[in-house]
């Protein structure tokens, strides 16, 4: 069972994950620095991550194309550019700030086989949060 704290790190983890402005890397140094165990606020904070990026994979799958071509048109065009040109494996950079979002959106739009999707997504997320859990311990 999570307690308050670390239900406070999934909720900004799997928040920060959607296409909502947000970031969970304040809410996981805290909880670090507060003593808290790396290995179990790693995994906290890469499975919530992940469900969110899920949510945006959704949302792709099952998007009204034109209604998702109105929606940052710039920020989709250049995140659907990148995945054309490097495929599945440019969701290892779903963790990168403002393309990884829509990045998962694609994904969806897509069609991208779903086992490569959460391998790809979970293996980018979980080195985020280990490094970054390095560098602030």
């Amino acid at each position: 069972m999570l307690d308050i704290s670390q239900t406070g790190l999934f909720a900004s983890a799997f928040l920060s994950a959607t296409l909502l402005p947000m970031g969970s890397e304040a809410v996981l140094a805290a909880l670090l620095l507060r003593g808290g165990s790396p290995v179990t606020l790693v995994l906290i904070a890469t499975v919530a991550n992940v469900l969110g990026s899920l949510v945006n994979y959704a949302m792709g799958y099952w998007a009204n194309q034109g209604w998702l071509a109105r929606q940052k048109p710039g920020i989709m065009a250049r995140a659907e550019q990148r995945f054309r040109r490097y495929g599945r494996w440019s969701l290892l950079l779903s963790w990168v700030p403002i393309i990884g979002d829509p990045l998962t959106l694609i994904a969806g739009v897509l069609r991208v086989n779903l086992f490569w999707f959460l391998l790809l997504v979970t293996c980018g997320k979980a080195l985020r949060y280990i490094v970054l859990s390095m560098l602030i311990l």
